[in-house]
């Protein structure tokens, strides 16, 4: 799915993470670029076909890459040998959202890192309007929801199930504590996550895989999309 140069190229930025490397291996840079630009694109095309959300939304290739880049200027670790500290950033996301990378809408997305690769769909991290949207959505919901999340298909392409950014030790305050939702409700994020390995990326056969991944977790962006949408 990726060249194996990229994988390398994380790896050894890891163990450099300075600007002195950087720029010294600056050519190895521009091929990695140039290999997620045009995964991207393959990905973009073919998610394309089966989500029309994706198809209309005009999305640039570049610009659903994550920047390696890290920004320091309001971090508040100052120890010199953080990890926090360090210029680059040692993993990539290709995040395919109808609004944009920074939408706060459910999207698809591909984690690119050495020994940390991962595909899943949904959101991570909503903002509290959003997750309000979302818990109230699948409450008045429900059946719906478990029908998304109890599919056969999506059972066997996401075995971890829908996962979370974190959980509630209760029901938060609006919510009904006997809710049959209430299992859900205490979720901080709606997402599913399945790992993919080094040989995997660098597998031409895991492209395939990737997007068997994101067809099954359409109807489970869909489903947030419009509790999200919904006014």
């Amino acid at each position: 799915m990726i060249h194996k140069d990229t994988l390398a190229f994380l790896q050894d930025l890891k163990r450099n993470n300075t600007r002195e490397w950087f720029d010294e291996n600056e050519a190895a840079h521009r091929f990695v670029k140039n290999d997620l630009l045009v995964l991207t694109e393959k990905i973009l095309s073919k998610v394309s076909e089966f989500d029309e959300s994706i198809a209309i939304a005009a999305l640039e290739s570049k610009k659903c890459i994550t920047r390696i880049n890290r920004d320091l200027r309001f971090s508040k670790d100052r120890t010199p040998n953080s990890e926090l500290r360090t210029p680059y950033k040692t993993d990539f996301y290709i995040v395919l959202n109808k609004n944009g990378k920074g939408g706060v809408t459910a999207f698809y997305y591909l984690h690119i890192e050495p020994d940390n690769s991962f595909v899943g769909g949904g959101v991570y991290n909503p903002l509290p309007e959003q997750l309000w949207q979302i818990r109230k959505g699948i409450e008045a919901n429900f059946d719906e929801w478990l029908q998304v999340i109890k599919n056969r298909t999506f059972m066997r392409t996401c075995p971890n199930g829908v996962q979370s950014s974190g959980l509630l030790s209760k029901v938060p305050k609006g919510f009904s504590h006997e809710s049959l939702a209430s299992e859900f409700i205490k979720n901080k994020g709606f997402f599913t996550k399945e790992n993919l390995t080094n040989a995997e990326m660098v597998s031409s056969k895991s492209f395939k895989k990737t997007m068997a991944h994101f067809k099954v977790a359409k109807p489970l962006i869909d489903f947030i999309n419009k509790t999200i949408e919904t006014p």
